[in-house]
């Protein structure tokens, strides 16, 4: 159950990441106040899986699954660029939180 919750809470990382664009530097209410949300319901979640996680496995999968998400949503919504050596990389981020969730 540790894992799963640590999935939302990466999931929520992912929210405020990409949130954050859309705040303007926080001079819009709503996005900011979204942003904010998905804040806190990140890190009590981590909070939760760290019950029963190693810390360093559960900090590393988080900011992982925030990292990629927040990457592949970038190319998507903001039309970042998706080079190859950049997918590449965010192949890499997914393998290692792979091998640390088996390891842990």
């Amino acid at each position: 159950m540790a894992w799963v919750i640590l999935l939302f809470a990466g999931l929520s990382e992912i929210g405020w990441a990409i949130g954050l664009k859309y705040t303007d530097g926080f001079t819009r209410v709503v996005p900011t106040v979204l942003t904010v949300a998905c804040m806190t319901v990140s890190v009590a979640l981590l909070g939760l899986a760290l019950k029963s996680l190693p810390v360093g496995t559960a900090y590393a999968v988080w900011t992982g699954i925030g990292t990629v998400g927040t990457a592949i949503l970038g190319i998507i919504l903001f039309a970042e660029p998706a080079t190859a050596m950049r997918l590449a990389c965010i192949g890499l981020i997914v393998a290692g939180i792979a091998g640390l969730k088996f390891a842990a």
